[in-house]
């Protein structure tokens, strides 16, 4: 049997008296990949740098690919991809170099270097731009640089830090189209979005934090469906929707959810066909001029929203501050094992 892509076990992390990241424990299998959803400050952030060895738990573990995050750091970053939700771009620096400085530091020399940073360029389609000042991109230039920088060990891992903000819509399908590349070559892929839409077209799994704490880890349609039975239905009325509105509180399959303009939100209580048709048909028998009647698919906002407003898990034990964190390993500051030695190969 496999062992997980990532494996997170009663993680805590604490900045003073604030409680970052609460007992949160979950379990991702190779190749998937995992939408990490939750609101600013939830602990999302802070559980991705714990992952990608950028910052120390206080208690509990974190493994990649079976390695621990902090005894095996060197390791974990052969095998991982991060990518950061900001560029940290500098100036009088080209993307071409840009690239080839962290390739070397990934330990690439020589022609090997030189063609897995046009490899990568080739991928992300940035090449027309390879001499181009960082600091002169656009936001979705930038974002596409950022993923390629991540991508320049192939790893087998990728953490991806809010990679779609501020992107136009095109640089957006673009990004989805290239996370559905790597994940077709079986990279295991945790990407954070508060695109909640977009992350059900490329996610198999969602994986919802809500206080530091994990509140739901499935797919994304049992999400949506959620706990409440039945459906809604919006059935649009030619004429006064008042009539429909006093039909609706008679019916015994149907309650009134709320009136809009030229229409009523239904909530059914089975959600089987013969039910839906059975409503449609006495509204229809009631003289109602029914000119559309659907149902209406379960949002992933509203079903994340109805989660957090919900009674969360039991707060788990608050460990205490350690008086001195542990050291971080020597490395943390850059993105992978520094080279052994200079080179001074083309």
């Amino acid at each position: 049997m496999s062992v997980p892509a990532i494996e997170v076990q009663n993680l805590h992390r604490l900045f003073g008296n604030v409680h970052a990241v609460r007992g949160v424990s979950f379990r991702i299998e190779q190749g998937s990949v995992t939408g990490f959803i939750g609101a600013n400050g939830a602990g999302k952030t802070t559980t991705m740098r714990i992952l990608a060895t950028l910052d120390h738990a206080d208690q509990g573990e974190a493994r990649v690919m079976g390695h621990d995050v902090l005894n095996d750091t060197a390791k974990v970053r052969q095998l991982l991809g991060w990518m950061p939700d900001t560029l940290g771009a500098y100036a009088n620096v080209t993307v071409v170099e840009y690239l080839d400085f962290f390739a070397r530091a990934y330990g690439f020399r020589g022609n090997d270097r030189l063609d897995r940073v046009h490899d990568v360029l080739d991928f992300v389609e940035l090449t027309p731009l390879a001499e181009r000042m960082t600091n002169k991109l656009s936001k979705g230039q930038g974002q596409r640089l950022c993923f390629a920088r991540a991508l320049l060990n192939d790893p087998q891992v990728l953490i991806l830090d809010e990679p779609a903000a501020g992107l136009d819509p095109k640089a957006r399908v673009e990004l989805k189209r290239l996370i559905r590349l790597l994940a077709d070559q079986g990279a295991t892929i945790l990407i954070s979005s508060h695109i909640l839409s977009e992350l059900s077209e490329m996610c198999n799994a969602m994986l919802f934090i809500n206080d530091g704490r994990i509140v739901h880890h499935g797919d994304a349609e049992t999400m949506r469906r959620g706990t409440q039975a039945g459906v809604r239905v919006l059935a649009r009325i030619h004429g006064p929707v008042e009539a429909a509105a006093d039909w609706a509180v008679t019916d015994p399959d149907a309650s009134l959810l709320e009136t809009i303009t030229g229409a009523i939100r239904l909530q059914l209580a089975q959600d089987d066909p013969a039910t839906i048709a059975a409503v449609l048909r006495r509204m229809v028998q009631a003289n109602l001029a029914v000119t559309e009647f659907r149902v209406e698919e379960r949002r992933l906002e509203d079903a994340f929203m109805e989660m957090i407003d919900g009674p969360l898990p039991p707060d788990m034990t608050t460990p205490k501050a350690p008086a001195a964190p542990p050291p971080l390993p020597a490395a943390t500051a850059a993105p992978a094992p520094a080279p052994a030695a200079t080179d001074s190969s083309p």
